[in-house]
């Protein structure tokens, strides 16, 4: 039966210092219907990412001559956010363990069986797709909260400024967003930055 690949396949970044490993990894993967890049060390990802490259997951090799796959590991979660995978010719728990601390999403043991490491990415990808739609929330949440908080700065100094009551002040600049057909969160930011200006001002 033939596996058609799907329409929008997944892009893998694969890093392994073997050329055979890599090369076999990467076209079993790419048979499987996967879009595949490779690199062959750390200083060799690093090149792809800074280009621009931006895999869904990245697929690392945990021991590699010189800089090792760790140190990939923590450029891909906290600079670039892209979730990995880390690979090694060992099982051992502390190696293991060392793999989950820095935040992988899974760990596969050499030899490979694309077959049987499929469901693994595919694993990895669901939940990379969570965490992702989970940290669009938050920054979400965020922003909600960022300008709940703008917006009672700005009623308080509306108050001051009107001697209005807080209701009034409120609709007073509520009124005026609608006025000027921007959003409240951004006349609020004004406000504040102008009340900003004015003490700068003051003081100097």
């Amino acid at each position: 039966m033939t596996h058609l690949p799907p329409p929008n396949p997944a892009h893998l970044l694969l890093v392994d210092d073997d050329r055979l490993i890599l090369a076999t990894l990467a076209n079993g993967l790419h048979g499987a219907g996967y879009q595949v890049s490779t690199a062959e060390s750390v200083d060799d990802a690093e090149a792809l990412l800074t280009s621009g490259l931006r895999p869904d997951l990245a697929i690392v090799d945990m021991r590699m001559p010189g800089r090792d796959g760790l140190e990939l590991a923590a450029r891909l979660r906290e600079l670039d956010h892209i979730p990995f995978l880390m690979l090694s010719a060992y099982s051992d728990a502390q190696t293991v363990e060392r793999a989950s601390a820095i935040g992988a999403l899974g760990y596969l043991v050499k030899p490979l069986d694309v077959a049987q490491i499929r469901p693994a990415i595919e694993a990895a990808l669901h939940r990379a797709r969570e965490l992702d739609d989970l940290r669009q929330t938050r920054a979400q949440l965020q922003a909600a909260l960022d300008g709940d908080r703008d917006i009672n700065v700005a009623t308080g100094i509306t108050m001051v400024q009107y001697r209005l009551q807080r209701t009034a002040a409120f609709e007073l600049l509520r009124t005026s967003s609608r006025s000027q057909r921007r959003k409240l969160a951004d006349l609020a930011r004004e406000v504040i930055a102008l009340c900003d200006g004015m003490h700068t001002g003051t003081k100097t």
